[in-house]
């Protein structure tokens, strides 16, 4: 069930990508290796994919909601299951798998067509139609795009 807004999962995204910069400190485990760094680069690329993706949020809007939503699921297999794929899991886990775990929720959980992506599919039907003097109408096109969002919610 697709229950988390896009506007909601963007505040996420850069709450999250904080916390994961910052969580070797906050949660004292940083010693310098994989299990320190792994969450800095992963929180660093989440903000990053985060300012290019298609939602309320994004500063450039290339990257498509469904796209950044998979990034945001392999972000967190891989972080869930760092401790034991690297070896530090005597040392260190819990962080790892908690909020690693969280991300494949919260990614499963958010809606997959965010409104600005809506509308930037909204203007290239009308741009297509008048370009190529469709005969179908716009109003015929958008309900298409709308049902189509919401098959995937």
């Amino acid at each position: 069930m697709k229950v988390i807004s896009t506007r909601a999962h963007g505040v996420l995204d850069y709450v999250v990508g904080g916390l994961l910069i910052a969580s070797p400190w906050l949660f004292d485990f940083a010693r310098g290796g994989v299990e320190t760094w792994l969450p800095v680069i992963l929180g660093a690329g989440a903000i990053l994919y985060s300012l290019v993706t298609d939602y309320e949020l994004g500063a450039v809007r290339k990257l498509s909601m469904r796209s950044h939503l998979w990034l945001d699921a392999l972000s967190g297999v891989l972080l869930a299951a760092s401790p034991w794929l690297f070896g530090f899991a005597e040392y260190v886990y819990l962080p790892h798998l908690i909020i690693g775990l969280a991300e494949i929720g919260v990614a499963m959980m958010t809606k997959t067509v965010s409104p600005t992506e809506l509308a930037h599919r909204d203007r290239s039907i009308h741009s297509n139609d008048v370009a190529g003097g469709s005969v179908k109408s716009d109003h015929v096109r958008r309900e298409n795009v709308r049902e189509e969002s919401h098959t995937h919610h």
